[in-house]
């Protein structure tokens, strides 16, 4: 594998240096955390999964109009995206009481919302990524109210498509975290779905039994996590050939 530099490392990716201006290749590792990185693990194979399962959900959504910086897969661990820049908020979207959303509000998990909940958290490990409030994120210029706008559009629109989607193969969309970039295009700047879309940031139970379907696993010990996983991507049709085929951890170059 050729040597390439890397731009960017974080809990789950690596991002290196793309073959043309404005582009990067996304590695998805098989190293696990929860708790703000307090607990960490590997879950083997989960970096082929999550390429697989993100890469078919960006698509799909590419096919409804909601822009990405999907541009394709190139193998079993990494694809190429555009480069954006990053806009440093986290966004959740509840539809199901779970996780910290019912210790905080005393709500049982596992009971449907109202309706939709979109919370933002801003990105910093050492904060412990603290939920905030559009005012938050106005006035420490994260975003401005016209990218706000067009990101909770964007959010419920993908809510809405991805909740239907995943009922079709009999799991529930119980939440997700999704994140945003700016893509710039000579003076014109447009807001695109980023990141990744797998297991590892959406809570999926399945539609019957609520069993837990994603990184809950390996949070609360539950066992089973590459299992999930595969059923997800086996659910949504997508499972490689074989099981989730491994390669070699990518050559870098600082």
């Amino acid at each position: 594998m050729s040597r390439r530099r890397q731009v960017y490392e974080g809990k789950a990716k690596i991002l290196f240096e793309g073959p043309e201006p404005g582009t990067l290749v996304q590695y998805f590792k098989d190293d696990a955390t929860a708790f703000n990185a307090k607990k960490k693990g590997i879950i083997t194979g989960k970096g082929v999964l999550n390429n697989r399962i993100s890469e078919y959900l960006m698509t799909r959504l590419e096919e409804i109009g909601i822009p990405t910086h999907f541009i394709r897969r190139l193998n079993m661990r990494e694809q190429l995206v555009r480069e954006v820049e990053i806009i440093p908020i986290e966004v959740v979207i509840r539809n199901v009481a779970a996780g910290s959303f019912s210790e905080r509000f005393g709500v049982p998990e596992g009971q449907a919302l109202p309706r939709s909940v979109v919370e933002y958290y801003y990105k910093n490990d050492q904060l412990g990524d603290p939920m905030v409030s559009e005012e938050h994120i106005t006035a420490f210029g994260w975003a401005t109210t016209q990218d706000l706008d067009d990101i909770m559009a964007l959010a419920l629109r993908i809510n809405d498509f991805l909740y239907g989607l995943f009922l079709g193969v009999g799991v529930k969309l119980v939440d997700f975290k999704i994140e945003f970039g700016r893509l710039w295009n000579e003076e014109e700047m447009r807001i695109v779905l980023a990141d990744e879309i797998s297991p590892d940031c959406a809570r999926l139970w399945d539609i019957k039994t609520n069993e837990k379907m994603d990184k809950d696993r390996f949070r609360r010990d539950l066992g089973k996590v590459e299992e999930a996983y595969q059923e997800v991507a086996r659910r949504l049709g997508i499972f490689p050939e074989g099981g989730p085929r491994d390669l070699k951890g990518p050559a870098t170059m600082q």
